[in-house]
Parts: C-alpha cells; structure tokens; sequence
C-alpha cells in the first residue's frame, strides 16, 4: 500500500474512490426514481385529459418528438442509443399507466416482429401472437388488437409479399401510423459445445443469409428447413429436451434471434454469423389512427393504374413536379383481372402537406383506385 516515502499508494487510493464513485452514483439512482415517478405523475394527467377527449394514448408524431429532444440534449458520454432504450422504456411505461395496449405481430415468440415490437414499444405492453401477417391486419381492423406489427421491405430479401397482399385485402381501411427500422442479426443457439452440433434449423431464406458461415463452420452439418426462425428455435429446444431425457448428447441447433434464444432456454454459441452484416427490416406499425405531421415524415400510397398508355409514368411524374421524392416502390398483382398491378409507392412528406395533398389528387386521375396508406414519422434509427 504505501510508497517509498511512507505515503499511500495508488493501491490504497483506488478503493477510495470506487467507493465515492458509487456513493455519488447511489444517490444520483435515488434523484433519478424521484424524477422518473414525478414525470410519470404528469403522465397520469396526460392519460385523463386524452381519455376525456377520446384521443389515442399512442401518438407518433409526439414519441418522435420526445426522442428528438432527448437525443439533441444528449452531450455524453452516454450513446444516443442507450438514451433512446431508456426513453422507449419509460414510453412503454407510461403507456401502461394511461391505457393498457395490446400489440399484435407475426409469431411464433421470438420471431423478428417480436424482437421489433419490443424494441419499439417497450416491455410495459401486451404482446399478441397472431400467426400471419394477415391476422395482424384482420385483428386491428376489429380493434381486438391496438396496434399491429408488419415487415414491409428487407434490405437484402426486397419487399415482403405477405404485407403487400394484405394491404390489397383491406381495400385501405389500415392507416400506417409509424416505421420501424431494425438490424437484424442471426445467431447459433444450442445447448451443447459448438463441435457437437450435428443439426441446425431454420427458415431457408436465414440459412441463404449465412450460407458463407455455414459452409466454413459447419460444412457437414444438417440443414433442416422450417417455416419460421422463431419456431426453428422452438423445435431445436424441444429436441435438445427429448436427449436430454434419454441420456443422449443433444446435438440439435438453430439460427434465430437472440430472444429466441432467450424464450425457448438456448444459449448463444456464436452472435451476428450473417454473412451481410447491414441485414436491416423495416416494418410498420398499423392501426385505426391517423398520425399528425412532424415536419420529418413518409407517406405511403396503394394504386392501381388506368388502362391506358403511360399511366404510370404520369402518376410518377406528378410527384416529380411537385418536387416531392418517392423513396420506394414496390408492385403486386392485383389479384383481380390478369396482368393488371397494384403499385406501392412511398413518398417523402405528409399527406396534408399542401403539395403533398396536391400531387394525390392529381395522381388520382390517372388511376382506377387509389388509397393513402398512412402518413407517418419517418425512422431516423435503427433499432
């Protein structure tokens, strides 16, 4: 402990101020539950007025809003997304204080909605299996559920089918009231060492994800195919039970999510073995509500064209004269008359933004139907 001249050393000093450190950090917990619980006090008040006035508990263009100033009073050392988590979390538990909402996703329980749905609400609210993507519709559209969960587009897989031909089966009677981005990453769950691996499960399109991984690390493994990662997960943890029961070595693995892992009582061996580590899912959160302008939004539009030459051109060109940027388009059949197509486009800005509502109306007249999916914040993280 003591130096050459008899004083103190930095052995003796360290203890010290670990222990005024955590002094200081205790008592900066107790100000911050005392702050938490006044700010959750206000928000009692704000679930009375808005039940009063027949609002929604759930506003986006208002979560947007409280995220952005939080972030821009961020001066460090803390991350923007660690400060972000914090306040998704006391969103999600302040929703629970006004209204208790029920969030409806593509299951089964781990599954990539899942993982983004928590992300996104937080884990103060009631999560709803619903099986498909078109339950996740038919149960908003009765209001059995709040809000529903559905993956739009994948950064590597392009748009997804199932969402799109839901949109055409509700005939525009869902509004998007928010975006949600999401880095998705695959990893190895087992509960045996990673030499004993002999199966993996998962859905074909993640094996195609980590098809270079697969074959450097397990090249002689079998790759049994499921309908979904999460219940990939699911059998692999129950075939890991039934060895276990019979004394035999449990061989059986997955690729999943993390929270699979977590859920079914796998452990990870090995994290982010995705062979294209920016793999980012985009969903969107849908319901009955309409979200209000931000100043910073997207808005998705549903159509199908006349027939007659050009049709899509002109509706296109419409938006470029108004100046307004179209970041995606997708199209689907229409299901109703061969070789006739349903065209998803998003468009930067709100629907009541003047050119915005000016270039829809004029578009409209180069279309057999069109219907304004939702205006909503645009995501500016990824989760």
């Amino acid at each position: 402990g003591a130096g050459p001249t008899g004083t103190p050393g930095h052995g003796s000093r360290a203890p010290k101020n670990l222990s005024e450190a955590r002094r200081r950090i205790d008592a900066l917990d107790r100000r911050l539950v005392r702050m938490l619980n006044e700010r959750a006090a206000l928000v009692v008040k704000v679930g009375q007025a808005k039940r009063a006035a027949g609002l929604p508990i759930y506003t986006p263009h208002r979560e947007a809003e409280v995220l952005d100033k939080a972030i821009k009073a961020n001066t460090g050392p803390l991350p923007d997304r660690a400060l972000e988590g914090v306040y998704r979390e006391l969103m999600s538990g302040s929703f629970a204080l006004q209204q208790p909402l029920r969030i409806g996703y593509l299951g089964p329980p781990g599954s990539y909605s899942h993982m983004a749905a928590v992300k996104h609400f937080g884990s103060s609210v009631e999560f709803e299996d619903l099986h498909e993507i078109a339950g996740v519709f038919t149960e908003v559209q009765r209001g059995h559920v709040n809000y529903g969960l559905a993956p739009i587009e994948n950064s590597t897989g392009g748009g997804i089918v199932e969402t799109l031909d839901a949109f055409i089966a509700s005939g525009g009677d869902i509004s998007i009231c928010s975006e949600v981005q999401i880095a998705v990453h695959h990893s190895l769950l087992a509960n045996c060492p990673p030499r004993a691996v002999r199966r993996i499960h998962s859905k074909p399109e993640v094996f195609s994800q980590c098809r270079t991984w697969l074959a450097t690390q397990y090249p002689r493994a079998e790759l049994i195919p499921a309908a979904s990662s999460s219940r990939a997960v699911r059998t692999a943890a129950e075939e890991v039970k039934t060895a276990v029961s019979i004394g035999a070595e449990p061989g059986s693995a997955a690729i999943g999510s993390e929270l699979a892992g977590q859920i079914y009582g796998l452990k990870t061996l090995f994290a982010k073995i995705e062979d294209n580590p920016s793999n980012i899912t985009r969903f969107f959160v849908i319901s009955r509500q309409k979200s209000l302008p931000t100043g910073d939004d997207k808005t998705s539009i549903m159509f199908n064209t006349a027939d007659k030459p050009g049709a899509l051109v002109s509706v296109l060109q419409v938006f470029e004269r108004a100046g307004i940027n179209l970041s995606h388009i997708d199209k689907r059949p229409s299901g109703r008359v061969n070789w006739t197509y349903t065209f998803f486009i998003d468009a930067k800005g709100h629907r009541d933004d003047p050119a915005m509502a000016g270039a829809i109306e004029e578009s409209a007249s180069h279309c057999r139907q069109l219907h304004v999916l939702g205006s909503y914040p645009r995501s500016k993280r990824i989760l």
